[in-house]
């Protein structure tokens, strides 16, 4: 039965906290959970950690080289070209979005509109890059003749022949 309730034996040594001896124990509410305010100041979102970078690299790779909506419509890229264009990208989309920003965002609402601002270039360079790559790899439409050179080749082909 001691095996049971592990506190069995301790039960007897201890007399039970009161509720005053309870209260004094416990810190106020206030100590016990920090104010948002005080957590904000250490969060940086802005500018994203390299770690953060890499990984949007690595997501935007997989998009160009691997099946994705985006590499069924407008053809995929082999992976060693995916990687450089990859990384183009993001820090063409980076320099952006830091240059929008000013040198540290002043609050967290103004990292959070920065990140999206990079967000959201990251998105339009690569349908940007994957338009223009899908175009230039597309061949060209055939050429409708201009209308001299519909008249050129009427001039010389023979009249119909009158029966």
């Amino acid at each position: 039965m001691a095996e049971d309730a592990p506190n069995a034996g301790a039960e007897g040594t201890h007399p039970a906290p009161t509720e005053a001896t309870a209260d004094s124990a416990a810190p106020p509410p206030s100590a016990e959970k920090p104010s948002a305010e005080a957590l904000l100041p250490s969060l940086s979102i802005w500018p994203p950690s390299q770690r953060t970078r890499d990984a949007v690299v690595r997501r935007v790779v997989q998009t160009l080289a691997a099946p994705s909506v985006l590499s069924q419509r407008y053809g995929a890229l082999p992976e060693p070209e995916a990687e450089r264009a990859a990384a183009a990208v993001e820090a063409e989309a980076f320099a952006a979005a830091s240059d929008s920003a000013t040198a540290s965002p002043a609050s967290l609402e103004d990292g959070i509109e920065v990140l999206q601002a990079y967000s959201k270039e990251v998105s339009r360079r690569l349908l940007d890059l994957a338009k223009a790559r899908a175009a230039a790899a597309a061949p060209a439409p055939p050429a409708e003749p201009s209308a001299e050179e519909s008249e050129a080749s009427s001039a010389t082909a023979p009249a119909p022949a009158e029966e």
